[in-house]
């Protein structure tokens, strides 16, 4: 059974139509995937997170043998809260040759391809492995217990397909993610007695001012990876919450700031100048007026970047079924660095532009789709033999 573009909008249909926005479960869509790939013979594990109500999906199509391709995508999507969409979000509607609904681009169109070509893959001489996972949009959460369970339980496989948004670019680099939050403990007094208090939210205001400048020195003196856009490391602070009223020296404030780096600028030298930078300069003045104040800084995402590899299977395949020899590096996070860490050769290309990635009216365009199914069915292909 050859797989259609018909068949492949059909799947596109009614994986948009769960709407598995992170903070929400993603179960009905990992058992809608569970049920299709077992009515086509194949059988599907779940890796659950701690509570239960999201999972991963893994899957083994073929022979279980050493050579094999992962074929890697997230299941959740971002929120469409506030965002002015013509149409629901949630139902595919097509407008002049463009899919439009959330996660048409991010990325469930390549997850609908891969199961749109199940059934082609009934002559593999090599496996190809799915792999589908949850909360990567709030940082990567659900990637890496997965990950673990297949570099333990499958036999080696010779690459990783990340199927993120490229416009079908083979891309052998990415930027890692480090969220972190800082946690500012002040002494409460009366506007007018600013001498008796310490004032959380000036605290922040002077660390965030640090941090800015610490991103103006990278943007000035790098390292710089060439190829990237920004091409060196950003760090920036994105909510800020402090404060109860007006003349109130405020005790509370908090901030949550990101760090993307390029590979070969590890963010802990951030976290540890940053660190130091508080414990040294900042938090004595602070405890001079009030013992009990402090600032506390925690990570709450990290993943790592994904580094150029010049001998990369991964990279040699997907040249091969794009038919070109170009290679992109690109400014986003994603799963793909984990899988490296974990020792397997990976690349990113996927159907879609990262330019529509998160937006009202998001969309993909009906080349993209095609151009995504022949470049899975040419693997299919080449792992038959």
């Amino acid at each position: 059974m050859t797989a259609t573009l018909e068949d492949v909008r059909a799947l596109i249909d009614r994986l948009v139509g769960f709407d598995s926005v992170s903070r929400n479960p993603n179960l009905d869509l990992i058992d809608f995937v569970h049920g299709f790939l077992a009515r086509h013979g194949v059988a599907s594990d779940y890796v659950e997170s701690d509570d239960g109500t999201k999972a991963n999906l893994f899957a083994t199509i073929g022979p279980r043998v050493p050579g094999g391709v992962v074929l890697s995508g997230h299941t959740d999507v971002v929120p469409v809260d506030g965002q002015p969409w013509s149409s629901d979000p949630f139902r595919v509607v097509e407008r002049d040759g463009r899919l439009y609904g959330r996660g048409t681009s991010d990325m469930k169109t390549f997850l609908a391809i891969a199961l749109a070509l199940v059934p082609e893959m009934n002559r593999l001489q090599r496996p190809i492995h799915l792999a589908f996972s949850y909360d990567e949009e709030v940082g990567c959460r659900g990637a890496p217990r997965m990950i673990d369970r297949l570099v333990r339980e499958l036999p080696q496989p010779m690459a990783v397909i990340v199927g993120e948004p490229t416009e079908m670019r083979v891309v052998s680099a990415h930027k890692g993610i480090t969220v972190a939050r800082t946690t500012v403990r002040g002494h409460e007094a009366h506007s007018s007695q600013t001498q008796r208090g310490v004032s959380a939210v000036s605290v922040a205001a002077r660390l965030i001012t640090y941090l800015d400048d610490m991103a103006r020195e990278r943007a000035r003196n790098g390292p710089f990876a060439p190829g990237f856009e920004p091409p060196h490391s950003t760090i920036h602070v994105g909510c800020v919450h402090g404060g109860t009223a007006v003349n109130i020296v405020a005790r509370d404030c908090r901030f949550e700031w990101d760090i993307r780096s390029v590979p070969g600028d590890p963010p802990e030298a951030v976290l540890a100048d940053f660190e130091a930078y508080c414990r040294d300069h900042v938090e004595p003045g602070m405890r001079a007026v009030a013992a009990a104040t402090g600032i506390h800084s925690e990570v709450l995402v990290e993943a790592p970047p994904l580094a150029h590899e010049d001998r990369n299977p991964a990279l040699d395949l997907a040249r091969r079924l794009c038919g070109h020899d170009a290679v992109a590096s690109v400014a986003f996070a994603a799963e793909a660095g984990l899988f490296q860490r974990a020792g397997l050769h990976t690349v990113i290309c996927g159907p879609g532009s990262i330019d529509q990635a998160h937006q009202p009216d998001e969309f993909i365009t009906l080349d993209q789709v095609r151009a995504g199914l022949e470049f899975q069915r040419q693997l299919v292909r080449e792992l038959s033999g």
